[in-house]
This record gives structure tokens, sequence and C-alpha cells, in this order.
């Protein structure tokens, strides 16, 4: 039976694409077919590519349509609502789920990535959070080591919890190597997430997802 996780963040630009390719390198050790999805996609280069669709594609390893790994592909590097808007679209969250659905016939492990935070609007009616709650997967949370990381990492815990989701585990990335007592700050989140911390990296803004190491698999 196929596994699958949702990555989500503190906020954006915290590591989650890095944290997810490395889960994919990590899992291919276990499981023997792994594929990353990134359902809503906001941002494209002039050949209409998402650079955190393609990294995903790389780390795993079964190659399957774009419609299935990245159903949801916008232009505008926006919140998804707004750039969807813009484009005429509309994010519905049923075709996500179908898409999953597809990946994890075809897919040991799947890894899931979100858009931005946790709550970062979809549509006009419909969030992030409520993307995880209907494809009902453990989350992954991404914290970015820096000042204010505490409050957004303690209010994202609590709506995983809200939408009755569990908290698989969470990774520490020092986004901010001038952050003060990141040792502290470390020590206080492990507590009080009360999840397995599943890696605590560096500051290395030239990382290869390849290469970081997980002190445990999410289960």
């Amino acid at each position: 039976m196929s596994r699958g996780w949702f990555v989500t963040g503190t906020d954006t630009g915290v590591g989650k694409t890095l944290a997810s390719c490395a889960l994919l390198h990590a899992l291919r050790t276990t499981y023997p077919r792994c594929v990353g999805m990134k359902p809503v996609a906001a941002g494209t280069d002039a050949q209409g590519h998402n650079e955190d669709v393609l990294s995903l594609r790389a780390a795993g390893n079964v190659a399957v349509p774009a419609e299935w790994d990245n159903p949801v592909l916008l232009a505008d590097p926006l919140s998804p609502h707004i750039a969807a808007a813009r484009a005429g679209r509309v994010v519905e969250i049923a075709a996500i789920v179908r898409a999953y659905r597809e990946l994890a016939l075809r897919a040991d492990a799947v890894v899931v990535e979100g858009a931005g935070g946790f709550l970062v609007p979809l549509s006009p009616t419909e969030t992030g959070a409520d993307l995880a709650a209907a494809l009902d997967l453990p989350v992954i949370l991404v914290v970015g080591l820096r000042l204010g990381c505490l409050n957004h990492a303690l209010l994202t815990r609590d709506a995983i919890r809200a939408r009755g989701l569990r908290l698989a585990g969470w990774i520490a990335n020092r986004i901010d190597p001038a952050m003060a007592e990141p040792a502290a700050n470390l020590a206080y989140l492990r507590e009080q997430l009360a999840a397995p911390l599943l890696a605590d990296w560096p500051w290395q803004p030239e990382a290869e997802p390849s290469r970081l190491r997980l002190l445990q698999l999410p289960d």
C-alpha cells in the first residue's frame, strides 16, 4: 500500500522544496518507487517551467504525466488564489485529490509539497489546510529557523491539529546564519511540537538535496 506525506512550512521561502526533495531521496532507500507532487505551483520561467516541480521530478524515480504530479501550474509568482484569478482558473481540490490517487496507484511513497504556508489561500474559499485535510495525509512541517519561527511553528502546529491531521515530524532548516540563540529555539520547538525531529540542517545556501541527511524517516 502506498504511503504519502504532506509537506508544509512555517512560511514561504523556508525550504519546503529542499526538504521534499531530500525526503524523496531518503525514502528511495526504503520504498522502491517514489514520486513527488506539487499540486499547485505559482511562477514559471520563460519556457513555462516551475523550478520546484522540476526539482521534485528529479528527486523521484517514477515518471508520471504532468497533470498528476502538478495539476495546477500558474504563471505568476503570487499567492495561488491571485495567480489563479489572473489566469482565469479555479483551483479545485477534488481534482487534486484525484491526481494524488493516480500517483498512489503507481508509487510506493508520495511526497506532496504544499504551496507557501499551511493556510495559504488556494481560492477565495479554500486554503492549503483544506487540501491537506482532503488528502488526509500525515504532515511534515519545515521550520525556517529565524526570528519569529516559534510563533509561526506553534500556530501551524495548532492549525494542523485543528484539521484532525497528524504531525508526523518536522525539519529544522537554519535559514538565517545570524539568528541569535538557535540552540535554545530548537530545544523549545522539540518540546512544544511533540513530534519527531526528522532533520536539523545548518545554513547552506547551495545545499544539494541528495546529500542532506535525515535523522530518521517519517512514519
